[in-house]
C-alpha cells in the first residue's frame, strides 16, 4: 500500500523535524550505525563482484540502504532530502546543517572502523588486489568527474529513500529502494559514504603505498559536494511538486 505523495511529504517533514532535534550524541551513534551498514554492504558487494562481476556488485549493495532504513539509523546522503522540510519552514537551517555535520562524522567513523576490522581479520585477503585497484580507481577521478558522479548518485539514493518512505510495509520499502540503488552502483556513480569504506579498505590493504589518506580526502570532497547537490536538488523538486500542497 502506498501513501499519496502529498501525505508522504507531510509525514516526512514531520519526521525530519524530530530527527534533526535529537541530541548530537544520539545522532553520532545513529550515523556510525549507518556508516557500518553501508560498509558491510560494501564488503559483501566487493566479494560478490569478484565472483559475478558488476551485476553481482549492484545486486548486493542495496542491502546497505535497506539496513539503514529498517534499522532507523541516519545516513548523510539520504538526509540531504531534509531540504524539503527546510524549504517548508518546518526546520531551521542551523538544525539541518548541524545534523548533517554530526551524521556525516558518524558515518565516517562507522565506515572506517568496519574497513579496519574487515581488513585486519583477513576477509578481503583473497581479493586484496581487486579491492586496492577499485580504491585506486576512485582516487584517480578528476574533481569534476567525481563531483558529477556524486550528483547522479545521490539523485538516485534520495529517490530510493523517498520511494521507500512512501511504502508502508517493510517489504515494500526494500522493494522500492532496490532499483535506484542497483542502478547507481551498476552505472559507477560515486557515493561518499560508500567511499568511506572503499578507500580506507584500499589504504589498509596496501599499507598506504597505492592509496593514501590524501587520495581519500581528494575523492571525498568532490563526491560529498556532488551528493549534496544531487540530494538537495531532489528535495527542491519534491518541495515544488508536493511540499507546498502538503503544508
Amino acid at each position: 500500500m502506498l501513501r499519496t505523495f502529498t501525505e508522504a511529504a507531510a509525514e516526512y517533514c514531520a519526521g525530519a523535524e524530530k530527527r534533526v532535534g535529537q541530541s548530537a550524541g544520539r545522532l553520532l551513534v545513529l550515523g556510525a550505525l549507518a556508516g557500518a551498514f553501508i560498509a558491510f554492504a560494501g564488503v559483501a558487494a566487493t566479494i560478490a563482484g569478484t565472483v559475478g562481476g558488476k551485476l553481482a556488485t549492484a545486486a548486493v549493495f542495496p542491502a546497505g540502504l535497506a539496513m539503514v532504513i529498517l534499522a532507523g539509523s541516519e545516513l548523510f546522503t539520504g538526509n540531504c532530502l531534509f531540504l524539503l522540510p527546510l524549504l517548508r519552514g518546518d526546520v531551521s537551517g542551523g538544525r539541518v546543517l548541524g545534523s548533517w555535520l554530526v551524521v556525516y562524522c558518524g558515518n565516517l567513523m562507522g565506515s572506517v572502523i568496519i574497513a579496519f576490522v574487515v581488513v585486519r581479520c583477513g576477509v578481503l585477503d583473497s581479493i586484496a588486489p581487486a579491492a586496492i585497484a577499485a580504491a585506486a580507481a576512485k582516487a584517480s577521478l578528476p574533481f569534476g568527474t567525481a563531483f558529477l558522479r556524486g550528483v547522479l548518485c545521490n539523485l538516485l539514493v534520495c529517490l530510493a529513500v523517498w520511494m521507500a518512505f512512501c511504502a508502508e510495509s517493510a517489504g515494500g520499502k526494500v522493494i522500492s529502494l532496490y532499483g535506484p540503488i542497483f542502478l547507481f552502483v551498476l552505472c559507477g556513480f560515486e557515493h561518499s559514504i560508500a567511499n568511506m569504506f572503499y578507500l580506507p579498505a584500499g589504504i589498509f590493504l596496501s599499507g598506504g603505498t597505492e592509496v593514501t589518506w590524501l587520495d581519500f580526502g581528494r575523492n571525498l570532497l568532490p563526491v560529498t559536494l556532488g551528493n549534496m547537490a544531487g540530494g538537495c536538488g531532489l528535495g527542491v523538486i519534491l518541495y515544488i511538486l508536493y511540499g507546498k500542497r502538503a503544508k
